[in-house]
């Protein structure tokens, strides 16, 4: 499924005191993210990348422009749309089986349903002999997949990730993030990823928005030249450093 914003803006009044005009968070922006691509958006702190993603996920109207998905408005959550933020809000007193299983749970699905889907997505994420583990017990690499884990079991059409893998060392990061590419090339979700790191963005995306300080706009759309699969070897290759070098002038520019 496609993703689009067109000539959207938000807006966001002034915290304790309504007499001041609401001030401008993110807009006019318009771009389209295909079925089946790895898009991600970078930008300077404040720019309006979250805000944007809550949009995207139904949790927050715009105001202007519009929000869609294959074409039709998104007005609420829809099950085709998967969100993952930087918390993992795992529930401790939940095992990892019954983390990822949640969705399901509140979908009214069985026990026997959603411990059949679980089991057979935690060999994915490596997590297939942690079923039983409670998040205290879990590393932060191993904590992020489970919550990513909780998105993929719905299987959505659509995955929207806020920085997910920001809480985490360099080497977990960069292994995380090959274990999305991973799920990603497997399942064939478009995916729209929020990041604040440029070389994390030129490994995993097809194309790469850059946007400006708040409001935030759209002052470029930069196509990542690197064939798929890709591997860590890739970082060290001459494309990707030209890539990385063009984001960040454009964010530096921005």
């Amino acid at each position: 499924m496609s993703l689009a914003v067109r000539n959207l803006t938000a807006v966001y009044s002034a915290p304790g005191n309504d007499s001041l005009p609401p001030f401008p968070a993110l807009g006019p922006i318009t771009f389209t993210v295909e079925t089946g691509e790895f898009v991600c958006v970078v930008g300077p702190s404040g720019c309006g990348k979250s805000t944007l993603i809550r949009i995207l996920a139904g949790l927050q109207k715009p105001a202007q422009g519009q929000a869609l998905l294959d074409g039709m408005p998104i007005d609420e959550p829809s099950r085709r749309i998967g969100v993952m933020f930087q918390d993992t809000n795992l529930m401790p007193w939940r095992t990892v089986l019954d983390n990822v299983a949640l969705p399901l749970e509140l979908a009214g699905f069985s026990k026997a349903v959603r411990y059949e889907a679980v089991n057979k997505l935690l060999p994915a994420l490596g997590l297939d002999e942690f079923a039983r583990a409670y998040p205290g017990e879990l590393s932060g690499g191993m904590a992020q997949r489970a919550a990513l884990g909780r998105v993929l079991v719905q299987h959505p059409h659509v995955l929207l990730l806020d920085e997910p893998f920001g809480a985490l060392d360099a080497l977990t990061r960069e292994q995380v993030s090959l274990d999305l590419l991973r799920l990603w090339a497997e399942k064939e979700q478009t995916v729209l990823m929020v990041t604040h790191s440029i070389d994390e963005a030129v490994l995993l995306a097809d194309r790469i928005l850059v946007l400006s300080r708040r409001p935030g706009q759209l002052i470029a759309d930069i196509r990542v030249p690197l064939s798929r699969p890709r591997s860590i070897e890739d970082t060290y290759s001459e494309i990707f450093n030209q890539t990385a070098r063009q984001v960040r002038e454009m964010i530096e520019r921005a």
